[in-house]
């Protein structure tokens, strides 16, 4: 069990685990966090998988944990792995179960105190358009060829079909198309389990939130994405649902058996993994694509129904609610970093951790190169959230990485031990914040004592310099699975 005197500070915000920690480790593991929240990380195994990902086949620099750290399966939540292309390996449980979670931010041209009498109204009424919960249908009901189109086209199918502007897909991350997508790669199966799961919250931690601007840290980054004080904006955090989940479950396990075949041994059967160049690797990746493309174009399909609801509610036709941004926390890339002053182009692993390009990135909207790409993280129910911006330093330091949440403190069977739903629920209220929820355990794991405070992650980072503050969000209505 990895202890307190096994890392070295590097920095007052970054810590090291040097490879001769264990005979194993190919490159260090790093930490970013304040001494105090080491204390707090180190109480579950979230550094010691850290390390298990350290010794990875064909891992560049270090294996990397953001402030919001916490144990996940085989790597830690809030990781960052990065392998060397094409020959090192794509891990699944590097990437999560719920590939292409992500977050949206969406704005209007509203104030708060414009619309603050219609706000429970707002929140039934979205609660009622968005279904929330684990299975739930959602209002497309796909044949195969649909859904094989859009596993293939992402956010850009929705749009077509109706369910979005064409200038939606400018603001979202790889425009909403992962371009190695193969719905081929994705088993009879994990399509079933989709393809009525478009337009879908799920259960969990996802959720559907009304937020108002109330502080902003960095005003030319907050004229660029036409954010202000006061300001309505609406948050979106689901991923793949039950198809994207299938996929990894069913790769995770292929992986296991064909470990053999590829001279790999691994300290966690979590770590599951092929090289990306064999054709397990492949097939996974493809598999990988076309799920991050139902999550684009599932959140697309949210972003409708909330435009949908605006209007019900508030009047017109919604067409004034625009996309700020949309970026993935549990996906893998293929991109160029610089490590030791030489390019190379890796396979990035980001799980429960939010790529934050810096200024100037080619793959940036226009509007954005200026200021870094917008990075989207939501607090726990009830407490704030932050909108930031990657930085260079971001880049050359973490593979353009950051954080994406509070991260958890407590397991949800605690918190629903420890957590009256209805009391909560009065509590939201009295701080004027209206929940819609699907059942009262949902309420009570997400319960935001179940969590980190997202304040000292985010201020973790930036004093760090791999993201910068640009704008704190407070939610006004919640609605959730």
């Amino acid at each position: 069990m990895i202890e307190f005197n096994h890392l070295e500070q590097k920095t007052d915000f970054l810590w090291e685990i040097p490879t001769s920690y264990r005979d194993d480790m190919r490159v260090p593991a790093w930490v970013y966090a304040t001494r105090e929240a080491l204390e707090e990380i180190l109480q579950d195994d979230s550094l010691n998988q850290l390390v298990n990902v350290s010794t990875l086949p064909g891992i560049q620099k270090a294996a990397i944990a953001m402030p919001d750290a916490h144990q996940g399966y085989g790597f830690p939540i809030g990781g960052v792995a990065a392998t060397e292309y094409p020959d090192g390996v794509i891990s699944p449980g590097g990437i999560g179960y719920d590939i292409n979670c992500g977050v949206r931010l969406l704005r209007s041209g509203s104030s708060f105190d414009e619309v603050k009498e219609k706000l429970e109204q707002l929140s039934k009424e979205l609660y009622n358009l968005i279904p929330t919960g684990a299975g739930k249908s959602g209002p497309l009901h796909l044949r195969q060829t649909e859904l094989e189109e859009l596993l293939e086209e992402g956010a850009q199918w929705t749009v077509n079909a109706g369910y979005g502007k064409t200038e939606d897909l400018e603001y979202i991350e790889s425009n909403g198309k992962y371009d190695d997508a193969d719905a081929g790669a994705v088993s009879h199966k994990a399509k079933q389990r989709g393809n009525d799961q478009v337009g879908t919250l799920g259960g969990g931690n996802h959720f559907m939130e009304v937020d108002r601007i109330d502080e902003i840290y960095d005003e030319e980054a907050a004229r660029a994405m036409n954010l202000h004080k006061g300001q309505i904006v609406f948050m979106i955090h689901t991923g793949s649902r039950g198809l994207g989940h299938q996929v990894a479950t069913e790769n995770v396990n292929s992986f296991l058996d064909n470990l053999g075949e590829y001279g790999i041994s691994l300290p966690d059967r979590g770590l599951a993994c092929a090289p990306l160049s064999s054709s397990d690797g492949q097939r996974y990746y493809k598999a990988m694509g076309a799920s991050a493309n139902f999550a684009w174009a599932n959140r697309q399909m949210i972003t409708h129904q909330v435009r949908k609801a605006w209007g019900n509610v508030v009047g017109g036709d919604g067409s004034d609610i625009d996309v700020v941004y949309d970026i993935a926390h549990n996906m893998a890339k293929i991109e160029d970093h610089r490590v030791n002053g030489d390019s190379k182009t890796m396979i990035v692993h980001r799980k429960g951790a939010t790529r934050a390009f810096g200024p100037n990135h080619p793959v940036l909207p226009n509007r954005y190169k200026p200021i870094g790409q917008p990075v989207l993280i939501p607090g726990s129910m009830g407490t704030s959230s932050y909108i930031l911006a990657g930085t260079a330093e971001g880049m050359e330091e973490t593979f353009g990485s950051t954080c994406h949440g509070a991260g958890r403190r407590m397991s949800r069977t605690s918190a629903k031990k420890q957590v009256n739903a209805d009391q909560l629920r009065k509590e939201l209220k009295q701080q004027g914040i209206y929940l819609q929820a699907a059942s009262r355990s949902g309420v009570a794991e997400e319960a935001p004592l179940a969590y980190k405070d997202v304040s000292i992650v985010v201020d973790t980072v930036e004093k760090a310099g791999i993201a910068k503050k640009v704008a704190m969000m407070k939610p006004v209505a919640v609605i959730k699975g």
